[in-house]
């Protein structure tokens, strides 16, 4: 193997890309998405779970494109739904639905609803072409509010309060959201860990036979 381990994240969003670049700043590592490589089959997202989904994504792109993979899903989980969204998050409102419906769809449901405990969850998932896989996860703790509040983030943030700060994620600098958010606290473990992780994709990552060359 290599000095440098290449690290495909698979996405082909830049902003995530750059930002998973710059927490593992430092270490010997090459970061590359899907952007970097021809045309991949998509993941089929059906998992129960969020690790399920996470691990269907890292898995699958490891297997093309025989790299290590990384791959987070995430959602908000609703007590008073009986966890719903969840998986279903990013589909909550049907899948042509812009994230004011899907805001504007859960706060109707929660119309008489005492219980307005939320959290948002992430796993975050590093497999290897052989399928082995690493999980981490994050989880951030807040209350759906009963209108939207804020302008930045996207998603549920303007409806999601975090008592800790005072306020919803879009009132929050991306900052301070990546401090405290399940997202950045999934990253920041794996970042704890990720000398750990480079040893164990030395050892685990399968050799390829590489091809004669053809005079």
């Amino acid at each position: 193997m290599d000095e440098t381990t290449t690290l495909v994240i698979a996405t082909r969003n830049p902003g995530k890309t750059a930002e998973i670049r710059e927490i593992l700043k430092g270490y010997p590592v090459t970061i590359r998405n899907l952007s970097d490589f021809g045309p991949i089959p998509e993941a089929t997202e059906d998992g129960a779970t969020f690790e399920e989904n996470a691990y269907k994504k890292a898995s699958l792109a490891a297997r093309v494109l025989s790299f290590p993979a990384l791959a987070d899903d995430s959602g908000l989980v609703v007590n008073a739904l009986d966890g719903a969204p969840g998986v279903h998050s990013a589909r909550f409102a049907g899948p042509d639905a812009d994230d004011r419906q899907r805001s504007r769809l859960l706060l109707e449901k929660l119309r008489h609803a005492t219980d307005r405990s939320a959290a948002f969850e992430c796993v975050i998932s590093v497999a290897l072409p052989t399928g082995q896989a690493l999980t981490y996860e994050g989880r951030c703790e807040g209350v759906i509010t009963t209108e939207p509040q804020g302008q930045s983030g996207f998603g549920y943030d303007p409806v999601f309060y975090y008592p800790p700060a005072g306020k919803t994620f879009a009132r929050m600098t991306p900052e301070e959201k990546n401090r405290v958010s399940h997202r950045g606290i999934a990253l920041e473990a794996l970042k704890n860990e990720f000398d750990k992780v480079l040893r164990w994709i030395s050892l685990q990552m399968p050799v390829f036979p590489k091809s004669p060359c053809i005079r």
